[in-house]
């Protein structure tokens, strides 16, 4: 939609459509550059956060992939969990976020080994904490493990992996972004309004205007739509992904965020009264190649459908932790990932010239959000003020890429 004049409610020099993590992020980042001092609005359609992924992750950060970006934003990611005192702390309260290191463990059969040995070249040439360990170390060190006759090797992070309360980050940083005059505003944005080659605002579904200089997509799974408004087509589309929980009595210490040969991963997450709780899920990738049909769900319904746990992901985990042999189901819930069809990786910066020259996408993160929230927040926030990617180069996850005809590679995929 074209407008040169716009009666508008509220002026913004950066709007930011999405609330959640990462459009917090950018929030904060954007208000600590000692460069910026203009005014960040940032509209969220659900303040409550309830549906958003942010809210319903596994939560967890590792450096195990295999595109040096991938890891190089990961690094990051651990070192400003780590610290988290010192950049989100509001009036001298630390946020808390419950930060375990417990690591990943991948598990390769022999036609996976290869592929495992390529991404650990990757992954420790980046300063990555990664070891390649035989079937015998791994049931040295973890002696709950059935390695069976498939498991040829496994790679474990010694540091720098693990998990996090992704409602206490997201918080975090929303706390933070306000405390240093972020404005939030609760709305929806449905068009997005152009003068010539740039955005001028945006309209909200109860006709309220906002005239920003700079927009921003962080809209996670509605990311796409909001592309569309703008005129880029975005290839970014919602995925529901389960989580689901059961808790063992059995002795299970130790245990890392571990990805099956099957691509079911599991994952400890506090106490139970009936024993020790773990979430479960399975990785994309898996599920596409049995030609389920995530492609065709609808992401925000919150329906779960328990065969997924049932004929899929238990009898994997009985099969390779004997202990899981004997559990009781817990809760479940049904998240929505941002899933880039390109190559499964976050498609970053400026959305010309396919679309508006002032118009930033921050999307298709394909489940990593979280962890990559503070490395995106703060290289975008850069792009923004100084016009570069000064600390982290980020372009190898531009949008121009789609163009260009050049995917990244990803191989680790959860």
């Amino acid at each position: 939609m074209t407008s040169p004049e716009i009666p508008t409610s509220e002026t913004a020099d950066v709007l930011v459509v999405g609330g959640a993590a990462m459009g917090s992020s950018l929030a904060y980042h954007l208000l600590a550059h000692p460069g910026f001092s203009g005014r960040v609005v940032v509209v969220e359609k659900d303040p409550t956060y309830r549906l958003c992924a942010s809210a319903l992750s596994a939560a967890s950060i590792r450096s195990q992939f295999s595109s040096p970006v991938n890891v190089r934003i990961s690094l990051h990611g651990i070192r400003f969990l780590r610290a988290i005192a010192e950049h989100l702390a509001v009036e001298g309260e630390v946020p808390e976020i419950g930060l375990k290191e417990g690591g990943y463990l991948y598990l390769a059969t022999a036609a996976g080994a290869d592929v495992l040995r390529e991404n650990h070249a990757v992954q420790i040439a980046e300063g990555a904490d990664v070891a390649l360990l035989d079937p015998d170390t791994l049931v040295a060190r973890f002696p709950w493990l059935n390695p069976g006759e498939d498991v040829v090797m496994g790679s474990l992070g010694l540091s720098g992996e693990g998990w996090f309360d992704g409602w206490g980050l997201l918080q975090a940083f929303r706390r933070k972004a306000k405390a240093l005059g972020a404005h939030y505003v609760a709305g929806e944005v449905v068009d997005v309004l152009r003068g010539g080659p740039r955005v001028t605002g945006v309209v909200l579904a109860d006709g309220r205007r906002i005239a920003c200089g700079t927009l921003v997509n962080c809209a996670g799974a509605g990311g796409r739509t909001v592309a569309a408004m703008a005129g880029v087509d975005l290839p970014v589309f919602a995925r529901r992904r389960y989580v689901f929980t059961f808790s063992c009595r059995g002795d299970v210490p130790n245990c890392p965020l571990m990805i099956d040969t099957s691509g079911v991963y599991v994952r400890p997450e506090g106490e139970s009264a009936d024993g020790r709780q773990f979430i479960c899920g399975v990785s994309p990738d898996a599920v596409e190649d049995e030609g389920l049909s995530w492609r065709d769900e609808d992401p925000a319904s919150q329906d779960v459908d328990w065969t997924y746990f049932e004929e899929r992901i238990w009898p994997a985990l009985a099969a390779r932790v004997p202990a899981f042999e004997a559990i009781r189901p817990g809760a479940a819930w049904a998240g929505p990932y941002d899933m880039c069809a390109l190559d499964h990786n976050a498609l970053l910066g400026p959305a010309a010239p396919q679309g508006p020259e002032n118009f930033l996408l921050c999307n298709g993160f394909s489940g990593h959000g979280l962890q990559q929230s503070p490395a995106v927040g703060r290289g975008l926030a850069e792009w923004i003020v100084e016009g570069r990617y000064a600390t982290l180069d980020l372009s190898d996850l531009a949008f121009a890429r789609i163009a260009e005809g050049r995917r990244v590679v990803e191989r680790n995929v959860i």
